[in-house]
């Protein structure tokens, strides 16, 4: 049975556009997968919180040592990563806020990269430590910044992905959805298009 994580990260929650890219993308798959099944983390009605010192200091000790706070942020940390180890594929739906990715999703990140779990540092450099799987990212943007210098997104995400093993990433641009409703329509119409053939 094949699986797919969906992260959401609007602050929005199902009425952001990136939130609905996704759901579009979950329902194609649905379709080409009848016997799939879906996993969500939706990053606005569960945050995940931003690492303290104390959280990054237990995960390099035994369970034993943690402690209680400790353990609590440990917990999180193995829960994300179980679900992308679970997935056969990954659609993240992600907006820009403020030239960059939502806070709430470089927690994410921060609690998904683990020395020794998710990588590893070797002589010839980083290795990631998860097994490549498809990633989708579905990106909503106000303005126009794909292949600008303003697209802080594209590279962070993929050197990110990179980084713990993910390098099968593809993106989704649906940008100028702040730039008039016939451009939104336009930008979304292609994006979904370029969605249903993904999500195949």
């Amino acid at each position: 049975m094949k699986t797919l994580l969906v992260i959401k990260s609007s602050l929005f929650n199902g009425s952001g556009q990136s939130s609905q890219l996704v759901d579009r993308f979950a329902r194609q798959w649905r379709v080409n997968h009848p016997d799939g099944r879906v996993l969500l983390r939706d990053l606005a009605a569960d945050p995940v919180p931003h690492l303290s010192a104390e959280a990054v200091q237990g995960f390099g000790l035994s369970p034993d040592q943690r402690s209680s706070a400790q353990q609590a942020s440990a917990a999180i940390s193995d829960s994300l990563i179980a679900e992308l180890r679970q997935a056969d594929a990954v659609a993240i739906g992600l907006p820009m806020y403020n030239f960059t990715v939502p806070s709430t999703f470089k927690a994410w990140m921060d609690h998904v990269a683990r020395a020794g779990v998710t990588f590893e540092y070797t002589e010839s450099g980083p290795r990631g430590l998860l097994e490549s799987r498809p990633v989708y990212v579905l990106a909503a943007r106000g303005g126009q910044y794909q292949g600008t210098e303003a697209d802080t997104q594209t590279g962070l995400v993929r050197s990110f992905l990179g980084f713990i093993g993910l390098r099968d990433v593809q993106f989704v641009y649906a940008e100028g959805l702040a730039m008039g409703e016939e451009a939104a329509a336009r930008s979304l119409g292609v994006a979904g298009e370029q969605i249903d053939r993904l999500a195949a």
